[in-house]
């Protein structure tokens, strides 16, 4: 699925009321599993949305973790649904257009993309600057749902195979996962 404007598209979604797949126990293990425990790394959450996956890795793993998305509605609910004050830090930031360098850090332990990358305009591009935040040792991790497994009226907010394939080429390592229609990707330089 191509979107002209991230913002202009999600920003009424969230604001309607409208919320996405949650993070649920078998996928929390599996981010458990491949990110490890932060002990005060960076962490950056790409498109974060309501904020579930961040406070995940910020409370639960112990990650120093910054949250972006492109819709400010998605932020207004993920900041309202924080607990206490030493939570992530949520940041409004279209990764593919605006720059990347006025996030907090320069590099991240680990960077993720949870039910992102289908909508990413130019794939290439965008890997292109997750490599430039993840130093080596960081981790990469991708949920995505696949193509195939989705229903016809569904399939465009999957990867293809060869979105795929374009998601993991070049990295020294690669893991993946399946969990029902999504994929779990741990990629590191």
């Amino acid at each position: 699925m191509t979107i002209t404007n991230p913002a202009e598209y999600w920003d009424p979604l969230w604001a309607s009321g409208r919320r996405y797949r949650g993070v649920g126990p078998e996928e929390r293990q599996l981010t458990s599993r491949f990110l490890g425990a932060g002990r005060g790394r960076p962490a950056l959450d790409i498109g974060c949305g309501d904020g579930v996956l961040a406070r995940y890795l910020h409370g639960d793993l112990g990650y120093r973790t910054t949250a972006i998305d492109c819709a400010s509605a998605a932020l207004e609910i993920a900041q309202a649904e924080q607990d206490t004050s030493d939570g992530p830090h949520f940041q409004r930031l279209d990764v593919e257009t605006e720059d990347i360098r006025t996030l907090p850090e320069a590099g991240y332990a680990a960077v993720t993309c949870r039910l992102v990358f289908a909508f990413i305009k130019d794939k290439a591009a965008f890997l292109a600057r997750i490599r430039y935040l993840l130093p080596p040792g960081g981790t990469f991790w991708v949920v995505t749902p696949l193509a195939e497994r989705l229903p016809d009226e569904r399939k465009s907010i999957g990867i293809s195979p060869q979105h795929a394939e374009l998601l993991t080429a070049s990295w020294s390592s690669v893991h993946s996962e399946d969990l029902d229609t999504l994929r779990c990707y741990a990629l590191r330089p």
